[in-house]
């Protein structure tokens, strides 16, 4: 049995565009990279015997994978939770109506747009403060 140097090539590349295609948590990315490091040691080292090979690209696998998950970061939570909720950064926030609310829907500027607010019904000018967002809908209370 003969294992070239190109077929560790083949399957180290073949994993890390694998890697691209599955959410995998990045074991397909180490274990590739093992046998992309095997295939050129295989190259360097012509003479190498296939059992060595696997056992190396095993010890590598595993070790890449060990030291990734012992250095990675912990969590990935962004440091502003609402960047993509806009919605949700206007929760306990207060406005003044431009228009009246009637049979519990409105309409709310807030900064460049406008939304559609659901709540007690309320003439203009009431002072309004958002308790919670359902999707493209703010829930408001009266505050006056």
């Amino acid at each position: 049995m003969t294992i070239e140097f190109w077929h560790w090539l083949a399957l180290g590349f073949g994993l890390l565009v694998l890697e691209m295609f599955l959410p995998t948590g990045f074991i397909f990315l180490w274990v590739g990279a093992a046998a992309v490091v095997v295939g050129a040691l295989a190259w360097i080292v012509p003479g190498l015997g296939w059992e060595a090979e696997f056992i190396l690209w095993g010890a590598l696998s595993v070790a890449a994978v060990l030291v990734w998950r012992r250095l990675k970061p912990m969590s990935f939570e962004s440091e502003q939770p609402s960047l993509n909720r806009r919605g949700h950064s206007y929760v306990g926030r207060t406005f003044t109506l431009n228009e009246p609310m009637v049979n519990g829907v409105g309409k709310l500027r807030v900064d460049d747009s406008q939304w559609r607010i659901i709540g007690l019904d309320a003439p203009a000018g009431t002072r309004v403060r958002v308790v919670e967002t359902d999707g493209a809908t703010l829930k408001v209370e009266k505050l006056d």
